[in-house]
């Protein structure tokens, strides 16, 4: 975080090309004591703001149980249907786990999908941030994460927010992790304000006494940027470092991270949780994350990434599924109607899904296992049309039965909401080939667009 140097601390000294990290160290986390201007202040009051298209990404670490949450089987025999009732949403003819009330309540604004086919089976999140399978070869560079691809194609909405911003913890389980930018390049990485650059860096030159002057502090800034400047310093930077320097002398994206600027009953109805409790070998369950990232698209990220708690639930998988459930029900709600609320509902698709569905038969330990053949989507937003469920599976919900959708058709739906268009762009390999970000064919779910 933001480190505060208190009257007669010793400064770094001014970076050279051997010594980069001495030169710049930021903490986003910690840069609240800077601010909007009045004027963006006001007009954020008044509902008004500068809009672009962005895509909120929530990755459920392990594979959650499609058919405990979106796709209940009553008539399947004992041994394969759970204990959980379904109820009706707020659109006729669906019908949905109870443990997920407010989701129910907010149908119409959401778009189950019970039939996503196609998983590669791998226990990563490789397949939900590409699109592509990770098994199958992949040009040279590797294949390129939507918020990357997002990053080079589109750029940054503002100087200093990051377009790929991303939210993920690190994981005990690797393959859980989010792959690098592949084809885009390092610099196209998401920003981590969770990992190492947050607390790599400090701000030069601001002690205690100065952030008592709110004035005296931004001409520290202003004066930090221009001795760079004038120096050259910014030439020498690589992009990455480039993009910290955004960082550091823009308050939006320091703004974006700070919670204690909301309202604390919209925190409250997001609902919290401790980033440093691990669940089982995935992601803490931090259901205000949602939170930063609505403020991340609003402050001008274009993509933002989470991943969401522990969903490998080979064992009590019922019993985790009533602690689980209501958490990620009042989460997800509060996200959607929050967007609804601000008229960032045709800007911003929000998406939540896990690398595979569960096995119909529930295992001798209470728990469902792994199963690639079908699984499951929830997305809302991004102009979508919604308030519809897309597919269906068998009676024991272990096969699509109607209207499969593949993962690289959810992705081409996610590019299409960000105004990228998936038959003409492409991304160069390190060959010099252009790549498309999907396959050619793949196109957008017809339904939704």
């Amino acid at each position: 975080m933001l480190k505060i140097l208190g009257p007669g601390t010793k400064l770094p000294k001014q970076c050279n090309g051997a010594s980069r990290r001495g030169f710049l160290q930021v903490g986003a986390l910690g840069l609240a004591g800077l601010s909007l201007p009045d004027l963006l202040r006001i007009e954020a009051r008044a509902g008004q703001r500068r809009s672009h298209k962005s895509v909120i990404m929530i990755y459920l670490c392990g594979g959650p149980p499609h058919q405990d949450m979106y796709d209940l089987k009553l008539d399947a025999p004992v041994g394969i249907r759970g204990p959980f009732q379904p109820i009706q949403t707020n659109v006729p003819g669906v019908q949905i786990c109870e443990k997920m009330p407010m989701i129910a309540g907010s149908m119409d604004r959401l778009v189950p999908i019970r039939s996503v086919v196609e998983s590669d089976g791998g226990h990563t999140g490789y397949q939900c941030f590409t699109g592509r399978p990770r098994g199958k070869p992949q040009p040279a560079g590797g294949w390129t994460p939507m918020g990357s691809a997002a990053s080079m194609l589109h750029g940054p909405v503002e100087p200093g927010v990051p377009p790929f911003v991303s939210l993920c913890y690190t994981t005990r389980h690797p393959p859980y992790n989010e792959p690098g930018p592949g084809l885009a390049g390092l610099a196209h990485s998401s920003f981590r304000p969770s990992g190492p650059g947050r607390e790599d860096m400090i701000l030069k030159g601001i002690t205690n006494d100065r952030l008592s002057d709110r004035k005296q502090l931004l001409s520290s800034i202003d004066q930090f940027r221009r001795s760079v400047d004038t120096s050259g310093t910014m030439d020498g930077l690589d992009a990455f470092n480039q993009q910290a320097m955004g960082i550091l002398t823009s308050s939006e994206l320091a703004e974006a991270l700070d919670l204690s600027r909301e309202d604390p009953r919209l925190v409250e109805r997001y609902g919290t949780g401790d980033p440093a409790v691990e669940k089982g070998d995935g992601a803490p369950r931090v259901p205000q994350n949602l939170l930063v990232a609505r403020r991340l698209v609003e402050a001008g990220a274009r993509v933002v990434t989470i991943n969401y708690s522990f969903w490998d639930w080979h064992g009590r998988n019922f019993i985790r599924a009533e602690e689980e459930l209501p958490i990620f029900d009042k989460a997800v709600s509060a996200l959607v109607e929050d967007l609804h609320q601000r008229g960032m509902e045709k800007d911003v698709t929000v998406i939540a899904w896990g690398e595979f569905g569960r096995t119909p038969k529930i295992n001798g330990n209470a728990g469902r296992d792994h199963w690639p053949r079908v699984s499951c989507a929830l997305l809302a937003g991004g102009g979508m049309k919604t308030g519809q469920v897309i597919g269906s599976t068998d009676r024991l919900g272990g096969e699509a039965a109607d209207r499969p959708v593949t993962f690289a058709q959810v992705m081409a739906t996610l590019y299409h909401n960000l105004g990228i268009d998936v038959r003409t762009a492409t991304i160069k390999d390190l060959n010099g080939r252009p790549q498309y970000l999907v396959d050619a064919g793949v196109e957008p779910i017809s339904e939704l667009v």
